[in-house]
């Protein structure tokens, strides 16, 4: 098992992800700053109420956008691999614990399904009429690579993060983007309804 330095936060880091974070605190300045240094990924992980999440994703400071004169920093990072947290170590001045990494089970998706993700990935996409880079969804976790261009709750994107079946995975997110799809649908409706005074318009 490997120690690493954690940083907690209300948000959840998806495989291949890029977020911007402000670092300020000065524990997590020196975590940063060491990661920067080695070149080596720090363990994002989620906290709320209810404490330290057990899954969570390696990031690595990916481009250093501004450097403060007190010590702040504003970087991008990107979410690599998955690990599960073993113990919270103690000893530094920010979060440390041990972690194993945390892999896919052998249970790839239909080819349909896939395709069905990505249509559904599309059609949110006009909907929206978001510019998002296109994913790569000839990676071995497609799902990630979808989920990761739009913002979904934490609550959601944690559910997908602790699945271990990439099956299992693209259909929930496949459901999770045709709820949203629909939702935009509907708010667009009413959106026309209400410009026409409540009245439908005669075809």
């Amino acid at each position: 098992m490997d120690e690493i330095g954690l940083f907690p936060l209300g948000l959840v880091l998806l495989p291949t992800e890029q977020v911007p974070l402000h670092i300020f605190e000065p524990r997590y300045r020196e975590l940063i700053g060491e990661c920067l240094d080695a070149g080596e990924p720090f363990g994002l992980v989620f906290a709320d109420d209810d404490g330290l999440r057990r899954v969570g994703t390696l990031a690595s400071v990916v481009e250093v956008t501004d450097r403060f004169d007190d010590g702040r920093l504003n970087v991008v990072v990107e979410g690599g691999e998955r690990f599960r947290l073993m113990e919270v170590t103690r000893g530094r001045s920010f979060h440390t614990g041990t972690i194993e990494t945390l892999g896919d089970r052998e249970d790839p998706p239909p080819d349909d399904e896939l395709e069905r993700a990505v249509a559904v990935f599309m059609r949110l996409v006009e909907l929206t009429g978001t510019t998002v880079e296109a994913p790569d969804v000839t990676s071995e976790q497609p799902s990630f690579a979808l989920a990761a261009r739009f913002e979904l709750a934490p609550e959601l994107k944690l559910e997908l993060l602790e699945e271990t079946s990439e099956r299992v995975r693209l259909t929930r997110l496949r459901e999770i983007l045709e709820a949203a799809a629909d939702a935009v649908e509907r708010q667009r409706a009413i959106g026309e309804l209400a410009q026409s005074n409540g009245h439908a318009r005669p075809g």
